[in-house]
């Protein structure tokens, strides 16, 4: 859980991750679950700016640490698939980095439908597990890593799905966006950590230290509105 906490709050400090959150908010409403909430840190921003932020997540880890981080916000543990929420109760739904960990994330966009009123808004975003550009001199290796990764998350590509299964479930105004992280510095190594070790580990912290290392992992959002 700790290194998994140190790279969402690596990533999470990024100005372009702050930039990409601040997109995902946009039109949401003035209730909004946001689910796989991790530390909580978008239901934090969400209630500083006067919304109903409910932050969902499957891990009571993840719920014990965004309790704590933010006393004043409101968290439950629940599935994605099955939110402990009303019909028609919210007027926006987030769903950032998590689908990807459903085996079926359709029907977690099928649950986004029911629990949204009529013209409330559903924003999901994620990345494509088989797409990271890694800059190296044996990208060979690189590939291997980046698809062996990619082969133990349950849904690794569902990022280039966002638009159809939003379309699939009676959305309208579907849109997609993406935007990329770059990493230049150290604090992409932790990121490169979650792929393997070694001496190809230890070559990209040399790039590092050296100001040569070139990280690029871009972002899919999608967004629709409940038409009905």
């Amino acid at each position: 859980m700790s290194t998994l906490l140190s790279v969402l709050d690596a990533y999470d400090d990024l100005p372009q991750a702050r930039h990409l959150r601040e997109r995902t908010y946009q039109a949401l409403g003035d209730t909004v679950v946001d689910v796989g909430c991790g530390s909580g840190r978008a239901v934090g921003e969400l209630a500083a700016r006067g919304v109903r932020a409910i932050g969902v997540d499957l891990d009571p880890a993840m719920i014990k640490i965004a309790a704590e981080r933010r006393p004043a916000g409101e968290f439950r543990l629940a599935d994605a698939t099955a939110l402990p929420l009303d019909d028609g109760s919210v007027t926006g739904y987030r769903a950032d980095k998590v689908l990807h960990t459903l085996a079926e994330p359709e029907r977690a966009v099928a649950e986004a439908r029911r629990v949204l009123a009529r013209n409330g808004r559903a924003v999901l975003v994620g990345q494509d597990w088989d797409t990271l550009v890694i800059d190296s001199d044996d990208p060979d290796l690189i590939r291997t890593l980046v698809h062996a990764r990619a082969d133990v998350v349950p849904s690794p590509r569902v990022a280039r799905r966002h638009r159809n299964l939003l379309l699939e479930n009676g959305f309208v105004d579907v849109t997609v966006e993406v935007h990329t992280i770059v990493w230049t510095g150290t604090e992409g190594l932790p990121v490169l950590a979650t792929l393997g070790e070694g001496a190809w580990l230890d070559d990209q912290a040399a790039r590092a230290r050296d100001d040569r290392l070139f990280v690029a992992i871009p972002f899919f959002l999608a967004s629709g509105t409940r038409a009905d």
